[in-house]
């Protein structure tokens, strides 16, 4: 597969007339100000926009990433970003639809202000005449006191106008409610948009619809104090064709951080992706043009059982967030643990991460395949274990097990890891106790 562009390289293809047209095919519309005069904004010369990211977990997530996504799309375009990480703002946290956020201390919110801005910095190009820059809300709103911050922007705001925004209609409305604190995330971000159009003539904020009083909490503002009319771009909410919210698993968000979600789990992820998602995320989780997902639109039509689009899916998006390196790992791992590679060659970080995606099982050198069997789910019981060695069904490390007693101990691969594998897909890991 191709190497994924750097963030300079890439350019509109010549499918559409101009980066709205683009945005708007990719499906990264759901809501906004008003279309024409974004069209025309975005078809002329350089403007700034910024999106903004709070400091809630120590890692981006993928909702996030289609924000990081179309700040990079809209920079390819010629406009200039800004990618502010809420060092106030993550202090406060914007309100949820159920409950009140836990409130980080300062040290850890400021320790995850540096975690989220090397991530935005992947994304985005710092040269040239439109070279993107990192700004902190933290830098204006820390010096403001908070009868400056009642006098000077809470005038502008209304509360019943508040009152009405999605998100703190659902908490009033919750056995929960909602704080004096989270009520007044609104105008913290209002006032963000403000001061960046005050500074940078920044006249474009985009975030997720979720978001979306939020958004037009800084349009209004700055309406009101500067006269001008300043634009927002909702994206839609990502969920799969059943409905059920995108980016989760068992209740578990998939990270950027490597750390968080290794690049196995991540390509993964997107290799799982389901046949009826896999164009729309196509358009806007890649680079790839036009053409380029029409053609692979038709392949999943014709030929779904290859998985191509899939496989094309998780390659560039892997490698946009992880590297090609990692991703490469990452496919060898795949095809190494259903017997198509060698997993011995494979690096110790990578086949461990493999394995953290698995049941396990803790062994003993001399512990009996038989008995991980079991321990690992892959059978029910000894007497099913042996029945699926003697009719080889069986293997470690994808070597065939023929002996009912064998042990796990010569199989690991140095001194610790093994896989176990019944059939051609059920997968498990050993790892060995460490004495």
């Amino acid at each position: 597969m191709p190497t994924p562009a750097s963030p300079a390289a890439q350019r509109n293809d010549g499918s559409f007339d101009d980066i709205w047209d683009e945005i708007v095919w990719r499906g990264l519309v759901h809501v906004s100000t008003d279309e024409a005069e974004l069209k025309a904004l975005l078809a002329g010369g350089p403007i700034t926009y910024y999106c903004g990211f709070d400091p809630t977990a120590p890692s981006l997530h993928l909702g996030n990433l289609v924000q990081l996504l179309l700040l990079r799309r809209l920079q390819l375009a010629g406009h200039r970003p800004l990618g502010l990480v809420g060092g106030s703002t993550g202090l406060i946290g914007d309100p949820r639809p159920t409950a009140e956020r836990t409130l980080n201390d300062k040290a850890t919110v400021a320790e995850w202000v540096g975690y989220l801005e090397a991530q935005v910095r992947k994304f985005l190009a710092f040269d040239g005449e439109n070279a993107a820059r990192i700004v902190n809300n933290l830098d204006w709103t820390a010096p403001l006191s908070a009868i400056d911050f009642l006098r000077d922007v809470g005038k502008h705001y209304r509360v019943g106008t508040m009152l009405k925004k999605d998100a703190v209609a659902a908490r009033l409305n919750s056995e929960a409610g909602i704080s004096y604190t989270e009520f007044s995330y609104q105008i913290l971000q209002g006032l963000d948009f403000l001061e960046l159009y005050r500074h940078y003539g920044c006249i474009l904020q985009t975030g997720g619809s979720d978001q979306w009083g939020n958004l037009t909490s800084g349009t209004d503002l700055i309406h009101r104090v500067e006269g001008v009319s300043a634009h927002a771009i909702g994206t839609p909410l990502i969920t799969n064709s059943d409905g059920t919210k995108f980016g989760k698993s068992e209740g578990n968000a998939v990270w950027l951080d490597a750390r968080l979600t290794s690049p196995y789990a991540f390509y993964q992820f997107w290799l799982n992706t389901d046949d009826a998602d896999v164009v729309a995320r196509l358009k806007i989780f890649t680079f790839l043009t036009r053409a380029e997902i029409e053609r692979l639109e038709a392949a999943v039509s014709a030929a779904p059982f290859r998985r191509e689009a899939q496989r094309v899916l998780a390659y560039e998006v892997t490698a946009l967030v992880h590297g090609v390196a990692a991703t490469e790992a990452a496919i060898a791992a795949s095809h190494a643990l259903f017997g198509n590679g060698d997993l011995a060659a494979l690096d110790a970080e990578t086949l461990e991460s493999a394995l953290r995606e698995l049941p396990t099982a803790s062994a003993g050198a001399d512990s009996a395949v038989a008995q991980l069997l079991v321990d690992t789910g892959l059978t029910t019981s000894l007497s099913e274990s042996r029945r699926a060695i003697q009719q080889g069904g069986v293997y470690v490390n994808n070597a065939k097990i023929e002996d009912e007693s064998a042990t796990i101990g010569s199989h690991l691969i140095g001194g610790r890891l093994a896989v176990l594998r019944r059939g051609k897909r059920t997968l498990a890991g050993v790892v060995a106790e460490q004495r």
